[in-house]
């Protein structure tokens, strides 16, 4: 869909779901799917009270710390795995498993380790998002052109050099990719955390309208999550493009 000259990628789907959603709401099949329209009236009245932007900030606070967490272990762990052939050996297949098993069986073990707190909630957070951005930046590692490195080192790079000068800036696109699906499961993470671990944030508002069948302040809340990883998932597939554009033209 194009407005204004500009084309909003999946705009015209999303449209078509949201007039499918207000028809059925209308009809008064079922209690469960309100009209869209009073979903948007409701988010209205609700998203400025105290208690949705504590819960905001709550979950804000541990979304953004389980992801800067991932972010930075997950980068160079998976840049290391990826030129290292042993740590490679040694490291993916727990890689692999942890990123095909259920997380969120873990969550009790991490409840007895770390308590009921917001650490538990940082590190379910920092697990779902991890394991994809370590593949990922593997991966952009295995695809660099050895010319680059043995040319930095008859130039004089230091491993060091070489780390942050060719490895991260050559496979950023793959990066940037593992990052933007990082995120997008960092936000299952933070909210099972919040329902599982503490009941706090977004995961205390879910329980709180689910529980009193407040339907219309479910789904306000519930768009409300899914508008900012869509925005933040387009904003990271953007930079994604910008930098393949640039590295396929180097």
């Amino acid at each position: 869909m194009t407005v204004l000259g500009y084309r909003l990628p999946g705009m015209s789907s999303l449209l078509l779901w949201a007039l499918l959603w207000e028809v059925v709401g209308r009809t008064g099949w079922t209690f469960f799917i309100p009209p869209l329209s009073d979903v948007f009236v409701t988010l209205v009245d609700v998203i400025g009270t105290p208690a949705f932007l504590k819960a905001m900030y709550e979950t804000a606070y541990a979304f953004l710390a389980g992801v800067f967490f991932a972010v930075i272990i997950g980068i160079p762990v998976g840049i290391l795995i990826g030129k290292s052939r042993l740590l490679d050996e040694l490291i993916l297949p727990w890689v692999n498993i942890f990123l095909s098993a259920p997380l969120t069986a873990l969550v009790p073990v991490l409840m007895v380790l770390f308590g009921f707190g917001m650490k538990s909630i940082i590190i379910t957070t920092t697990l779902f998002a991890i394991w994809i951005i370590i593949l990922n930046s593997r991966a952009g590692v295995k695809q660099i052109n050895r010319s680059l490195v043995d040319m930095a080192r008859s130039f004089g790079a230091t491993p060091m050099d070489a780390f942050f000068k060719i490895y991260f800036w050559a496979a950023l696109p793959e990066i940037l990719g593992g990052v933007r699906i990082g995120v997008i499961r960092a936000v299952k993470g933070v909210i099972i955390g919040q329902l599982l671990i503490s009941i706090v944030g977004f995961g205390a508002l879910f329980e709180l309208y689910s529980n009193n069948f407040m339907m219309k302040h479910f789904w306000a809340v519930l768009i409300v999550l899914f508008a900012v990883a869509f925005s933040l998932s387009e904003f990271l597939a953007y930079l994604e493009r910008r930098v393949s554009y640039y590295a396929a033209s180097r």
